[in-house]
């Protein structure tokens, strides 16, 4: 589908588009995603039946503006976290030629690696909602839609938002970048990690996690890390602490709420004891799911960790 022609047909028809070739349908959902009955009660509305003034983007894109909806798809939006990081990246990814303003006609479309060349992939702004909340990924704020049409892109790349639900964070790394990705097991970590993990933050890789258990059942420890669940690395520092250097992780759960109760988390003593001008540029004091933690506790609450890089 040509993105350009089929917004001027519509511009010229004055009609708002409707991608056929992935419907408000729910062919387009997938027949295990949900109970039948719920299916059945799925409806599809576009941005600017919800909002007087939608938004692609307001003030620039940010991990913080994704809130994980009803579908498991944590594996793509913690990718996703890391993509809004990197400028150079998300460029590819989400094109500048579209918005609510200009030229709107339903019609959007977002680019992903597969096999070896970037794929366009055009689709309609209808979203699918549940008892009127969010069936797809929800912005934080109301009237910015970038995460749900992205989302929505990705679904149809994939076949169905069903096929998001469950998958694997390298995979998701790979299609946003066209990069080279590396896993490390974090049970059998490489002795030099703390210091893998600065270089790659430095040198601008996207970096993910992962718990063990099972995705999908999403167990929240007392601790506040969520089993078989997909996580951000949004930085890796070493600050001076005590008369030392301490190696500490910064991590994103793509929720947007739910965060580490430990040692390095928002509300610990640990940050009494770092210099004002390093707990000032480092610690954000706020339920918007990200949080510090020590390399230690990275290695033990983690299993998996996913850097990505545009070469080898």
């Amino acid at each position: 589908q040509d993105f350009k022609e089929l917004r001027a047909l519509c511009l010229s028809q004055g009609l708002l588009f409707e991608d056929a070739t992935f419907p408000a349908h729910i062919s387009s959902i997938g027949p295990n995603l949900l109970p039948e009955e719920k299916l059945r009660q799925v409806q599809w509305k576009r941005p600017t039946e919800l909002q007087r003034n939608p938004y692609l983007i307001m003030d620039g894109v940010s991990r913080f503006d994704i809130m994980q909806g009803e579908i498991g798809d944590c594996w793509m939006l913690a990718a996703l976290g890391s993509l809004t990081l990197r400028k150079q990246f998300l460029e590819n990814v989400l094109p500048k030629d579209q918005g609510f303003q200009d030229d709107y006609a339903g019609i959007f479309h977002f680019r992903f690696w597969q096999y070896g060349e970037w794929v366009d992939v055009v689709i309609d702004d209808r979203l699918p909602f549940l008892n009127g909340r969010y069936l797809s990924v929800q912005p934080r704020t109301s009237n910015e839609f970038w995460p749900s049409l992205l989302e929505k892109a990705y679904a149809k790349l994939r076949g169905s938002y069903q096929n998001l639900n469950g998958g694997y964070l390298s995979d998701a790394l790979v299609d946003l970048t066209g990069g080279v990705q590396v896993q490390f097991s974090l049970k059998d970590p490489p002795p030099d990690l703390e210091e893998i993990m600065k270089a790659a933050d430095k040198s601008q890789c996207l970096m993910g996690c992962s718990t063990s258990g099972q995705s999908g059942r999403n167990i929240e420890l007392r601790n506040g890390i969520v089993q078989g669940h997909a996580y951000t690395v949004t930085g890796a520092v070493k600050i001076p602490y005590k008369n030392r250097w301490k190696h500490i992780i910064r991590i994103w759960n793509p929720w947007g709420h739910g965060e580490w109760k430990g040692p390095w988390s928002d509300d610990s003593t640990q940050w009494d004891h770092v210099e004002p001008k390093y707990r000032e540029a480092l610690l954000r004091n706020k339920d918007d799911g990200e949080f510090w933690m020590s390399c230690e506790n990275f290695q033990e609450q983690f299993s998996w960790l996913y850097i990505c890089n545009n070469t080898p």
